[in-house]
């Protein structure tokens, strides 16, 4: 990997998710909430290539591709369902989203 230690990639890729955890954790906007979730996914990526790279395999990087494709599935199911409830409701809350019983 040009000469940067494996290290800082996992160091990359921890904080990376720490932040992305953090995120859904404190956030009640589920815009942000998304956008912490795809922060996990993608330190999850970096690990796959990293390793892929370091172990000279390529199963890290078609796994990246099936995540990134499950990804974009799931934001575009989840931002079709904010719309529908921001319509309904009027805020996209995550407190609020609780209260969809009737």
């Amino acid at each position: 990997m040009s000469g940067i230690p494996l290290v800082y990639y996992l160091g990359l890729a921890v904080i990376l998710f720490s932040l992305g955890a953090a995120g859904v954790l404190i956030r009640k906007n589920a815009l942000v909430v998304f956008m912490s979730l795809e922060l996990m996914f993608n330190s999850a990526n970096l690990l796959f290539i990293t390793f892929s790279n370091y172990y000279k395999a390529l199963d890290g990087q078609i796994l990246v591709i099936f995540v990134l494709a499950t990804a974009a599935a799931e934001v575009a199911v989840g931002l079709a369902l904010m719309v529908a409830i921001f319509r309904s409701k009027g805020s996209i809350d995550l407190d609020q989203m609780n209260k969809l019983k009737g």
